[in-house]
């Protein structure tokens, strides 16, 4: 579950670099219904996607050479600049020196041991997404690690998570449930999954976080995809309460899931 109270080490932002904004706003404008604004953005600008007038993620161009597009996803913290020290200290690095967007708040990008990159956001006017755990919005995130052990130890030490291993089927292992410090398993906003280096082929076998937007109906909005131009990993597949979701790619392969939650 993803709310709005956005306490320390909760997911707080999402948002997209995309190589063409324009073709990012058409396609997730048809799958989700979003409007982006503003609706044209200048060469460096940044606009933000908004469903029935409420924030519910970031859009802007992707410009680092070789990068990959890629949603991103943001964490609250009290301090970005002793998060980002924290994250030195741990082994990890930072991309993105702490600084203030438009005195909004401030902000970090950093990247864990292991290579997954994620970001931090200190409050300031804005907290954070408007709308989440509605359809068309963010309701989970997940990190695809080639080691979970040591994922649950960094961002465990980072955000003082409570995690919770939850058997999967057969030999697949477990998923961690990750939930905000001091907070009990009903507000798990998310999972890490362990998953080996050939599983994680978007990334050349490094971990990476995506988010999961919860819909309506899974299989139309897979029709959306396809129709706009994505493509699907994985899907649709119904997992026991959990619902119904399926792994997406947008036509830049920037990845994310989709999924129609299981009633109650």
């Amino acid at each position: 579950m993803i709310t709005t109270d956005y306490v320390p080490g909760s997911p707080c932002w999402v948002d997209l670099g995309a190589p063409d904004v324009a073709a990012a706003a058409r396609f997730y404008g048809s799958v989700f219904g979003w409007q982006l604004d503003p609706p044209e953005l200048e060469a460096d600008g940044y606009g933000v996607f908004r469903l029935a007038g409420k924030s519910v993620g970031g859009l802007g161009r992707l410009t680092q050479e070789g990068a990959r597009s890629a949603w991103m996803i943001y964490f609250q913290t009290p301090d970005v600049e002793a998060t980002a020290a924290a994250v030195e200290r741990s082994g990890g690095s930072v991309r993105v020196a702490p600084f203030a967007p438009d005195g909004e708040g401030r902000m970090a990008q950093l990247t864990d041991p292991q290579g997954g990159q994620f970001a931090v956001w200190q409050p300031g006017t804005m907290r954070g997404l408007e709308a989440v755990d509605v359809p068309g919005s963010l309701c989970w995130i997940e990190l695809y690690t080639t080691d979970a052990a040591a994922a649950k130890k960094f961002y465990g030490s980072l955000f003082g998570w409570q995690t919770q291993d939850m058997p999967l089927p057969g030999d697949g292992g477990a998923y961690t449930l990750i939930a905000p410090a001091g907070l009990g398993p009903e507000r798990a906003q998310g999972g890490i999954m362990g998953l080996p280096a050939d599983h994680l082929a978007l990334t050349g076998g490094r971990p990476y976080w995506h988010p999961v937007f919860a819909v309506a109906d899974c299989d139309a909005t897979v029709a959306k995809v396809t129709e706009g131009g994505g493509s699907v990993q994985m899907g649709p597949v119904d997992m026991p309460d959990v619902g119904r979701l399926a792994v997406c790619l947008d036509p830049s392969s920037a990845d994310f899931v989709v999924l129609a939650p299981a009633p109650g």
